[in-house]
């Protein structure tokens, strides 16, 4: 006799089977059989009563192998196969008892229930009663194969078998019924033990495999998601910052130039008019290249170094002189690739937009700034520098961001490093490239340079 055939199930699954059930579904599981369907879920509600009430179990499958001993016992079964049939009869009945009942604990504790089951197997065997509850002691030994390292396993094997042994010394005769019965018993649930175990730690793999991989999915997505996030306020902060720079000098030239010459007014209020839109036409490109639901967003190129030429005309309309100087060749369009053009336009456009914002012009001359563009077969390298006075030889750089003055008694904070020159830096580290930032001890301006190397470029 063996244990009730959901109980192995149930004994394995009880904690594993929902999740293993969850990381497993999928169309082969709705491409069952429904006979297979409907005896999966069948386990599945027996399994869950199991992790609900598992006392409850227990009793169930305990009290079913007592009342099948008591019945063997009422109806006389056990002479049947009994070697001598004048055993007393409470003798049968206690025995048949002591095989069953245990099996209460024999999830808690199978090797204490198996060794509490030996003496009576041995009385069993050495009366000659030989009912057949005493095959029940396989049930504990499945357990201890289920949970247990072999070497548990192998000491389970003797205490079963040692009382028949004993017992076979008194009766020669039930030596090999007896004896075989139980090794090939006890190598059943033993293999049974072991393949269930298999799969339950299989299974268990696979759902923490599938939990690992859902973690690294969702954390996949969060860096994206950060990553997107960091390069949309780039391009924000180097749209508006650029555009609202260049609106803000020309207001103001306009206003100074308002009262002696309304003409140089009048360009300056068209000037801002072309920036403005300009601006908003960015802006709508992209945020409307952010909305999945809109289809007809437009998705015009990035600036190239072919509109450096516009930028500095527009930085120079704004009121600060700009000298532009090339060196040598662009190279290839597959070696200056646009990624790289496009970081070589927001590098100068927020040095100049610097300049526009937090520069003053010196006492003995005017502000101007100058843009230096040098090709050569490995790098594309860009100096910008400007003649303003408000620079230090501190190690805070210029901000992108209009700070407040402070009161002389109050001290500086330590300085942190400003949006403009943290976004320029992610531009540059993105293709291999440095960036320079600080002040020029010639002339007290300041300077940004950028290198960025060329791809694939031979060594």
């Amino acid at each position: 006799m063996t244990d009730h055939p959901t109980d192995a199930n149930l004994d394995v699954d009880a904690h594993t089977a929902p999740h293993a059930q969850d990381a497993l579904s999928g169309p082969a599981q709705d491409a069952a059989a429904p006979l297979t369907r409907a005896i999966r879920s069948g386990l599945d509600r027996l399994r869950a009563f199991d992790r609900r009430r598992p006392l409850a179990w227990d009793t169930a499958v305990t009290a079913f192998w007592a009342v099948a001993a008591v019945l063997d016992y009422t109806s006389g079964g056990w002479r049947n196969v009994a070697h001598d049939v004048t055993a007393p009869e409470p003798l049968v009945l206690l025995m048949s008892l002591c095989f069953s009942l245990p099996l209460l604990l024999r999830r808690r504790y199978p090797m204490a229930v198996l060794l509490l089951m030996a003496p009576v197997s041995l009385i069993n065997v050495w009366t000659g009663a030989v009912v057949q509850a005493a095959l029940l002691q396989l049930i504990p030994a499945f357990q201890i194969a289920l949970r247990f390292p072999l070497r548990r396993l192998g000491v389970a094997g003797l205490v079963l078998c040692a009382p028949v042994v004993a017992g076979a010394t008194r009766i020669p005769d039930i030596w090999d019924r007896q004896l075989v019965s139980y090794l090939w018993g006890f190598v059943f649930v033993a293999l049974l033990g072991i393949a269930v175990r298999t799969r339950r730690d299989y299974t268990e793999a696979l759902v923490e495999r599938a939990h690992r991989l859902e973690h690294e999915r969702d954390q996949q997505a969060r860096l994206a998601a950060a990553a997107e996030r960091t390069r949309i306020a780039r391009e924000m902060h180097d749209i508006i910052g650029h555009n609202l720079s260049v609106i803000t000098g020309l207001a103001d030239g306009g206003a100074y130039a308002a009262a002696k010459s309304p003409e140089r007014a009048a360009q300056a209020l068209e000037a801002i008019g072309t920036t403005s839109r300009q601006a908003l036409s960015e802006l709508r490109r992209l945020l409307g290249v952010l909305r999945d639901d809109h289809p007809d967003a437009d998705r015009a190129p990035q600036p190239t170094l072919d509109d450096l030429a516009p930028l500095i005309e527009q930085v120079r309309r704004a009121g600060l002189p700009v000298h532009l100087e090339l060196r040598g060749e662009p190279g290839p369009p597959t070696l200056l690739t646009p990624g790289r053009q496009l970081t070589v336009y927001r590098v100068v456009q927020e040095s100049l937009t610097n300049t526009l914002k937090h520069a003053s012009a010196p006492a003995d001359a005017p502000l101007s700034a100058a843009v230096t563009l040098a090709y050569t077969r490995t790098h594309v390298d860009a100096h910008i520098t400007d003649t303003g006075t408000n620079t230090t030889t501190s190690t805070a750089t210029r901000s992108a961001a209009d700070e407040p003055e402070r009161e002389p008694p109050t001290p500086p904070p330590i300085p942190a490093l400003p949006q403009g020159i943290m976004g320029m830096r992610e531009r540059a580290a993105l293709y291999n490239g440095t960036i320079e930032t600080g002040p020029l001890p010639e002339h007290g301006g300041w300077h940004v340079r950028l290198r960025l190397p060329l791809e694939d470029t031979p060594q």
